[in-house]
């Protein structure tokens, strides 16, 4: 007897069933996450994920009679050669039954292909993150208000008064209305005027009446009712404090490899979409150095192809620049991730130090830097310009990792943000 749930899916009823198989299925939803990493964009966090699992792992359980007690009768369609109560040989070895080869003719179980919707991705992913307890991530659930413009009322103080909007009423009611125009009145004027100096008594008494009748209904029709009257409405909204930027912070000199790049891109992939879990609103910044820096875009910052020496404080005074003009400290929450081979020009680590100790870190909600390295290094006792200068910041909003290998920026990005350390 098999016991398999087949239900529709009528308002997510079912939604336990998923549940249940995500958990069950957790170490191969989470190697296939892990794989599906690989392959994205910094930001594309939007869509779900197919992910692939293997075949055992979501095996139905099934029931059926045990082997060791019971009596069982079988009827066996097409047999002529037993009868009721004879006893049939065990076949020898080899001969028949279930194995161990392989099949001659490549069948097989393909792979169960399943799909994450984002919020499950991120789940998995992320279960066993959390950021650095600090002061802003206290406040970043709360909601500060402002007023905010919502069209317009019939009321309100003078010095909201919307005088396009009331001027633009005002038109349309006198058009309307068939209110008659100064210019109008004073040509029959006019025309009265000459009538009575010819001495034409009828065209006279005609115009003059004319004239009468249209000034009265210009009075009668307002130039401005206050039925026109328009004031700028305002209300208070929420907004949201949640914001947060970070600052990607990438060497490109001649040392750094197209392989290191791949693992610094997946160590900031990581970072975005962690910081997407906690904050409404997130920017990311690219800063892309050698001797020089310059905020690039995305494609840019991985993939160009400018090269040269280093020199890393001009990364940080790039991205000092940018919080001084688009990010105020007072509103966004700022997080920063560096990286690099760890080389550096050596008279300059006086000033990186300087610029972390005395501008960066005291703004920064957390600044990891991740020095990447080839796999022949990786062991070694060797340490560089940067790793030695940054090993003596004292500072809580500080981490430093080294990662060699792809397999190793997980366990980087999870020693950086677990719960244990961000508590």
């Amino acid at each position: 007897m098999r016991v398999i749930d087949r239900r529709l899916n009528p308002k997510s009823k079912s939604l336990g069933n998923r549940q249940r198989f995500i958990r069950r299925a957790k170490a191969d939803i989470r190697e296939a996450v892990q794989d599906a990493l690989k392959r994205r964009k910094v930001s594309d966090v939007e869509g779900a994920e197919k992910v692939r699992i293997r075949a055992r792992s979501v095996r139905e359980p099934s029931f059926s009679h045990g082997n060791e007690q019971g009596k069982r009768s079988y009827v066996l369609p097409g047999n002529k050669d037993h009868q009721v109560g004879d006893y049939i040989p065990k076949p020898p070895s080899g001969a028949g039954g279930a194995g161990s080869d392989g099949s001659p003719d490549g069948e097989g179980e393909d792979d169960f292909v399943f799909t994450l919707s984002k919020e499950e991705f991120l789940d998995v992913f992320f279960e066993d993150l959390a950021l650095p307890n600090m002061e802003k991530t206290k406040l970043a659930k709360m909601k500060a208000f402002a007023p905010a413009r919502a069209g317009f009322s019939s009321d309100g103080a003078p010095a909201k008064l919307a005088y396009t909007r009331t001027m633009r009423n005002s038109l349309a009611r006198r058009i309307a209305l068939g209110r008659p125009r100064k210019g109008e009145i004073q040509a029959l004027e006019e025309a009265l005027f000459r009538a009575e100096a010819r001495g034409d008594v009828a065209e006279a008494t005609r115009l003059r009446a004319l004239v009468e009748a249209l000034s009265e209904k210009r009075r009668r029709v307002a130039y401005i009712d206050p039925l026109d009257l328009r004031y700028r409405r305002y209300e208070m909204r929420p907004k949201p404090t949640t914001q947060a930027v970070m600052f990607c912070l990438m060497d490109a000199s001649a040392s750094m490899t197209e392989g290191l790049k791949d693992l610094a891109k997946r160590f900031f992939m990581l970072l975005y979409i962690f910081l997407s879990r906690h904050y409404e609103e997130i920017d990311i910044v690219f800063i892309r150095h050698t001797s020089i820096a310059a905020e690039v875009d995305e494609d840019t910052f991985f993939r160009g192809v400018q090269t040269g020496g280093t020199v890393v404080s001009t990364a940080l005074e790039e991205m000092l620049r940018v919080v001084e003009e688009r990010y105020p400290v007072d509103d966004w929450n700022i997080y920063a991730a560096q990286a690099s081979d760890g080389h550096n020009f050596s008279d300059d680590m006086e000033r990186c130090l300087q610029l972390l100790n005395g501008d960066i870190l005291p703004m920064c909600q957390y600044f990891a830097y991740i020095e990447v390295v080839e796999r022949e290094f990786a062991r070694s006792r060797f340490a560089s310009q940067l790793w030695a200068g940054y090993r003596d910041i004292d500072d809580p909003r500080f981490a430093m990792r080294r990662a060699s290998s792809p397999g190793e920026i997980f366990p980087v990005f999870h020693e950086l943000f677990a719960k244990s350390s961000a508590a």
